[in-house]
C-alpha cells in the first residue's frame, strides 16, 4: 500500500474515532485565537484556557495589549511555561499589528510568520483555525504521530509539514492537524503509547521512539 493510500485510511479511521476533533482553545475573535496559540506553546489548553478565562475580560485587542506594560503582561500569563518569554513577544506582536496591519491579523502565512512570536505551526493553525483554509500546523503531537506512522521521516518539524503536506489532500489539512492531536494525546502518547488500544494498529509500523 502506498503511503498516499494508507494516509486516507488512517484519516478515514482516525476520524471515526475522533468525530468531534477540533481546537479546545478558547476564544472569541482572531486576535484572542492568536494570543492563545502562542501561549499554548509548552502549556496544555487547559492551562491556556485558565489563564485567558482572566485575561480576555479586559484585554481583547491589540491595543490593549500594547497598552499593557511588559511586567502586567507577565504577571496575567504567568500560569503557562515561558511567561516571560510570551509576554515580551505578545506585546511586540501586538504593536507591530498596530503599526503594519491597522490593527488586523494577516491572511497570510508569509505575513504571519513574520510577527513576533508566531512561527508555522502558529501561522497554519491561524489559517486553518482562524481563517477557514488549508493549513497543517505541526506541533510536538502532529509530529510524533506522523513520524511513528512513517507518513513522515523527520527530526524537524517543518519538514514534517512539509511531508505531509505533500501526502494529504489540501483540503484535510486542517482537519488532519486536529485529528493526529488528539490522538497523539489519548493513544499515540510521547513516552507510553498505547498501541494495544490503537486503531491504526495494523497501519502502523510501530516507529515508537
Amino acid at each position: 500500500m502506498t503511503n498516499r493510500n494508507r494516509v486516507k485510511q488512517i484519516l478515514k479511521l482516525l476520524l471515526s474515532e475522533y468525530p468531534d476533533a477540533g481546537t479546545m482553545l478558547e476564544f472569541s475573535s482572531n486576535f484572542e485565537l492568536l494570543v492563545a496559540v502562542i501561549l499554548s506553546a509548552q502549556s496544555t489548553d487547559m492551562q491556556v484556557n485558565r489563564v485567558t478565562a482572566e485575561l480576555f475580560k479586559r484585554n481583547q485587542s491589540p491595543q490593549d495589549f500594547a497598552a499593557l506594560s511588559l511586567i502586567e503582561i507577565e504577571d496575567l500569563i504567568k500560569g503557562v511555561g515561558l511567561h516571560k518569554t510570551k509576554a515580551k513577544n505578545i506585546k511586540a506582536m501586538a504593536e507591530l499589528l498596530i503599526k503594519e496591519h491597522g490593527g488586523q491579523i494577516p491572511a497570510d502565512l508569509d505575513e504571519l510568520i513574520k510577527l513576533p512570536g508566531v512561527g508555522r505551526k502558529t501561522a497554519n493553525v491561524m489559517l486553518a483555525v482562524g481563517f477557514n483554509q488549508p493549513g497543517l500546523g505541526v506541533d510536538t503531537h502532529v509530529h510524533r504521530v506522523a513520524n511513528r506512522l512513517g507518513l513522515a521521516a523527520s527530526k524537524n518539524p517543518d519538514k514534517t509539514e512539509k511531508e505531509l503536506k505533500a501526502l494529504i489532500p489540501r483540503e484535510l489539512w486542517s482537519k488532519s492537524h486536529h485529528l493526529f492531536i488528539w490522538h497523539g494525546r489519548k493513544v499515540c502518547k510521547a513516552r507510553k503509547p498505547r498501541c494495544e488500544e490503537c486503531v491504526l494498529e495494523e497501519l502502523c509500523p510501530k516507529n515508537c521512539d
